[in-house]
């Protein structure tokens, strides 16, 4: 009777915990939450001109695992966009990216990358932005395969704030933390 209560113990702790990932914290967000929420943000305005990024990343314990700053750069063609990022991170590696990004109607969006297996897509409300893509990783970083879900808010001063999460087999191996700001002279606002 002790294994079955222990073994019923800890089914009880694993559904408790798939529950709480699921309906509470950064995985229950919803599009929705933000609809009412104001600046409206306008990813063609927003990720648009000279952007300045500073974040940092956390590894599966909650330890900063590594910093970054990145410059981007956005463009946009009516409902089509681009944003080039370049990142140097603390260790000295440097990585560069290249999203297009397309508007749908209500505020869909998608989003490729040379290193997006797929398609990445989402929703813009209110003062945010959600996407959700697989990312590979380098061939030096493992070559794995992350879910990776990217939630961007705008703030009043126009600093968007990022937070994404990256998951392998359901598990979180990191988090990342940053913040993106228009380039003095930039085109963002």
């Amino acid at each position: 009777m002790t294994i079955l209560t222990l073994l019923a113990g800890m089914a009880l702790t694993v559904l408790l915990a798939l529950i709480a990932r699921r309906w509470i914290g950064f995985a229950a967000q919803s599009p929705a939450d933000y609809s009412a929420h104001g600046p409206a943000f306008d990813p063609r305005q927003h990720l648009s001109g000279p952007i300045q990024c500073e974040g940092v990343i956390y590894g599966p314990t909650g330890r900063v695992a590594s910093r970054f700053v990145a410059d981007m750069h956005g463009t946009w063609d009516g409902a089509v966009g681009t944003l080039r990022e370049d990142f140097r991170y603390d260790s000295g590696l440097e990585q560069a990216r290249c999203w297009t990004l397309h508007l749908g109607n209500g505020g869909d969006i998608r989003a490729l990358a040379a290193d997006v297996p797929g398609e990445g897509s989402g929703q813009v409300s209110g003062s945010s932005v959600v996407l959700r893509y697989n990312i590979q990783l380098a061939p030096s970083a493992g070559g794995h395969v992350l879910q990776v879900t990217d939630w961007m808010y705008l703030m009043e001063n126009g600093t968007i704030m990022n937070r994404s999460q990256f998951f392998k087999w359901g598990i979180k191996v990191a988090e990342l933390v940053a913040t993106m700001r228009p380039k003095t002279g930039g085109a963002a606002a």
